[in-house]
């Protein structure tokens, strides 16, 4: 599953640190939730669906991944991720 060329687009604009950032790692952890999200939208209606459980738990470990490295580097940039994008309530 993944997630529209506009909704992508938009993620990258609105979480790039400059015009021609595509990679960073608030980049990064921002799509993943965009396909965390879309994935988890569609185990909800498909249970059996082993397959795209496992990629769902590889994007969730990858996401994990990203943000330790960002708290790693930067605790402040960690934290503003997180509000924005709503991962701890």
């Amino acid at each position: 599953m993944s997630i529209e060329p506009k909704k992508k687009q938009a993620l990258i604009k609105k979480y790039a640190t400059s015009p021609k950032d595509t990679g960073s790692p608030e980049v990064q952890v921002a799509i993943l939730t965009g396909r965390i999200q879309s994935l988890t939208e569609h185990m909800k209606t498909h249970k059996k669906d082993m397959g795209s459980r496992r990629g769902l738990l590889t994007m969730v470990g990858n996401r994990r991944s990203l943000l330790n490295y960002i708290k790693k580097v930067d605790s402040k940039r960690y934290e503003t991720l997180i509000d924005s994008l709503g991962l701890r309530s």
